[in-house]
C-alpha cells in the first residue's frame, strides 16, 4: 500500500502503531498526521484483513517563527507516541522541534436534533414564539472522525526535541532535546521537571549531545538516553530528582586498530529502544544494531551489521551528508526479531534466535497486493551474481529511516521517503 506524493512536505518523518496495532499513525514534514485503521475481516472478503485504510488526517503543527532568536520553527513532526486506550477515544502525542501536543481522536455517528432555541438550520428562534418544550433526540449520521487538540506542552525546550516517550504509569512522559530531558505530567501543560541537563557552563566545551531517550516499559522510574558519543546512560528517578549521575553506563570499547577519521561520527547512536520484556535494549548507530542486556554494561550481547559494505564509502557519505542520517530500529512483538532501515529503499531484519538476516526492498514493483518480497544482496566488488546489486549503484537518496512493527503480529510499516509500505506475513 502506498501514497504517492512528490512535494517535500509529504516526506514521512515518523511511523507508529498504537498498542493494539489496529491503528497506524504517520507524521510528515508538512506537520500533518495521517492515521490508518486496519480493516476488519468480513465474510465476503476473507483476505481483506490486514489492509490499512486512511481513518483520519489532520494538521498537527504549523510553521512558526521565534522572534527572540529570529529562527523559523519547522512544522515537521519529529515523533508520535500513542497513549494506551482507556475508552472509545484514542489519544496520541505529536511533537515538532519545540512544541508537543496531545490529540484526541474520536468518532461521531449520531447528532442531536430537535432543539428548543434553534431551528433545524441553526438560526436562533424568537423566544416569544416558543410555546412547546421539545426533547432533543439523537439521530444517526455518517461516521465522522474528529481530531481535537486537548493539551499543548510548549516553551520547555531551548533545543530541538528528538524524542518523546510515554511512561508506564500512563500519567507522565518525557521529552528530550540535544542537551536536556524533561518529565511532564499529561494533565499539566505549564510546567515540566528537568531531569537531565548536560549543558556545559561554557558551550565551547560541549563534546556530546543527547540523541534519543526512552522510558522503561514496566518500571516507571527508569529511563535511558543515548549520546552522539555512542554511549547509553540508564537513570533511576528514585535516586535523585536531577538524574545527572546515571545508574548504569553502557559503552563498547573501541577497537584501536579500526579507528579512523569517521569513527566518532559513525558511533553516534541514532535510536534506542527497550525490548517489550524490558530486559534488553537495542541501539542503532550508523553501520550496526546492537542489543544490550541491562545487566551487562561493558559490551552488547549481540551486534548485527546493517550495511558493512558502506565502510569503504564513508568518505563520499560524509561529503553528501548521508553519514549524519538518523536510522531508527524496532523490535517485533515477541522480541525475537529486529528491523532497521538502510539505503536504496532496503530494510534489514535479523532473527535473534537463528541469527539469520534478510535484506528486503520497499519499491513500487513489489508493492502490489499479495506480491512476495524477494531477498536482496549487495556485492562489493569482483564479479556480480545475477540477482545482486553493486554497492556502487546504490541510491543514497532513497533511505528508510522510519519503520514500525505491529505489537502482536507480523505486520510491518516502512516509510520510504513519501511512500508508506505495509507488508505482512502471507496468510495461508
Amino acid at each position: 500500500m502506498q501514497n504517492d506524493a512528490h512535494a517535500w512536505t509529504d516526506i514521512i518523518s515518523t511511523v507508529e502503531f498504537n498498542y493494539s496495532g489496529e491503528l497506524l499513525a504517520t507524521g510528515d514534514k508538512g506537520g500533518r498526521v495521517v492515521i490508518f485503521q486496519r480493516e476488519q475481516e468480513s465474510k465476503n472478503r476473507p483476505l481483506s484483513r490486514g489492509e490499512y485504510n486512511v481513518y483520519s488526517t489532520f494538521q498537527s503543527h504549523e510553521p512558526e517563527f521565534d522572534y527572540l532568536k529570529s529562527l523559523e520553527i519547522e512544522e515537521k513532526i519529529n515523533k508520535i507516541r500513542w497513549l494506551p486506550q482507556q475508552n472509545a477515544a484514542h489519544f496520541l502525542l505529536s511533537t515538532n522541534d519545540k512544541t508537543i501536543k496531545l490529540w484526541k481522536i474520536s468518532e461521531r455517528d449520531k447528532r442531536a436534533e430537535g432543539y428548543n432555541l434553534k431551528d433545524e438550520d441553526g438560526r436562533l428562534r424568537d423566544p416569544f414564539r416558543i410555546t412547546t418544550l421539545r426533547v432533543p433526540v439523537l439521530m444517526p449520521m455518517d461516521l465522522m472522525v474528529e481530531a481535537s487538540p486537548r493539551r499543548i506542552f510548549a516553551n520547555a525546550h531551548t533545543y530541538h526535541i528528538n524524542s518523546i516517550s510515554v511512561n508506564s504509569d500512563h500519567e507522565t512522559y518525557l521529552s528530550a532535546d540535544d542537551l536536556r530531558i524533561n518529565l511532564w505530567h499529561l494533565e499539566i501543560t505549564d510546567r515540566s521537571f528537568n531531569i537531565v541537563d548536560i549543558k556545559p557552563a561554557n558551550m565551547e566545551e560541549l563534546t556530546e549531545v543527547i540523541t534519543a531517550a526512552e522510558c522503561h516499559p514496566h518500571q516507571c522510574n527508569v529511563f535511558v538516553y543515548s549520546s552522539s558519543k555512542g554511549t547509553i546512560r540508564l537513570c533511576d528517578m528514585r535516586a535523585a530528582a536531577l538524574c545527572d549521575r546515571h545508574s548504569k553506563f553502557f559503552e563498547e570499547p573501541e577497537d584501536p586498530s579500526s579507528r579512523s577519521f569517521f569513527s566518532e561520527i559513525i558511533s553516534s547512536i541514532s535510536d534506542v529502544k527497550f525490548s517489550h520484556s524490558g530486559r534488553y535494549m537495542m541501539t542503532r548507530d550508523y553501520l550496526s544494531v546492537k542489543v544490550w542486556d541491562l545487566n551487562m554494561e561493558n559490551r552488547p550481547v549481540e551486534t548485527y551489521q546493517v550495511h558493512e559494505y558502506l565502510r569503504s564509502k564513508l568518505c563520499s557519505l560524509y561529503e553528501n551528508d548521508c553519514i549524519f542520517d538518523k536510522f531508527e530500529c524496532c523490535w517485533n512483538g515477541s522480541d525475537s526479531a529486529i528491523m532497521t532501515g538502510s539505503y536504496n529503499n532496503f530494510f534489514r531484519m535479523f532473527d535473534r534466535n537463528t541469527r539469520r538476516d534478510i535484506t528486503l526492498e520497499a519499491s513500487r514493483e513489489n508493492s502490489k497486493p499479495r506480491a512476495m518480497l524477494k531477498p536482496r544482496k549487495v556485492c562489493t566488488g569482483g564479479k556480480r551474481k545475477k540477482d545482486e546489486i553493486s554497492v556502487d549503484s546504490l541510491d543514497f537518496n532513497k533511505k528508510i529511516l522510519h519503520t514500525a512493527w505491529h505489537p502482536k503480529e507480523n505486520v510491518i510499516a516502512v516509510a520510504a521517503t513519501n511512500n508508506l509500505y505495509i507488508f505482512q506475513d502471507k496468510i495461508n
